[in-house]
């Protein structure tokens, strides 16, 4: 297996965990390959792309180390209770 191939089998594995940035990448894939409207349309439209890959990036990191953290404090504190003091 040549190193590109690996390279890009590794990145297929990344995004079938994260599906929502797949659905971003695909998105500007096809302005990428699309003939239709004009140069500032078309750079109008991928900004927002963009911009919407960037939050869906953010909102995956942010998830990500929530659980990080919350397994981390249960592995450093394993007789923490979650939830409320019953009366």
């Amino acid at each position: 297996m040549n190193p590109r191939s690996a390279k890009e089998k590794k990145l297929v594995e990344k995004l079938r965990l994260h599906p929502q940035l797949l659905e971003q990448f695909e998105a500007i894939l096809a302005l990428a390959e699309s003939s239709e409207g004009s140069a500032d349309e078309v750079e109008s439209l991928l900004i927002e792309e963009v911009r919407r890959l960037g939050k869906t990036t953010m909102e995956s990191w942010a998830i990500h180390a929530e659980e990080k953290t919350a397994q981390q404090f249960k592995a450093d504190h394993p007789d923490a209770r979650h939830g409320k003091k019953k009366r």
